[in-house]
């Protein structure tokens, strides 16, 4: 394997090790446009559980990526939202939408669901 396939091949690993996963990518859609609270997560992704989104979220909260801000209202308001370092993703996230749109357009004529 050559200097630039091992290389590429860590690099890789490391992303897929910090955004790998059912849920990270789809939570990270869900905040490239705007703030949004612990609530309105979930109510984008019913299929996830409490637990896991507050896992994911902190996991991502301590790679850099999602900043979390607690507002001190009573009853108390947390919001997610990108840090500068997580705005970085936002090209590879459209990206992924617009690969996952080409793959479903072209199952359409080739059988594939």
């Amino acid at each position: 394997m050559s200097q630039e396939q091992t290389e590429g091949t860590i690099f890789v690993q490391t992303t897929l090790k910090i955004l790998g996963g059912k849920w990270k990518i789809l939570i990270l859609w869900h905040l490239k446009d705007e703030a949004r609270r612990f609530s309105e997560l979930k109510r984008r992704m019913p299929e996830i559980t409490e637990k896991m989104l507050i896992q994911q979220l902190r996991e991502l909260e301590k790679d850099g990526i999602v900043n979390r801000k607690v507002y001190s209202d009573v009853p108390p308001k947390v919001e997610y939202s990108f840090t500068n370092y997580g705005k970085s993703l936002e090209p590879v996230l459209k990206a992924l939408c617009e690969w996952g749109q080409e793959h479903l357009e072209r199952g359409k004529f080739n059988g594939i669901d």
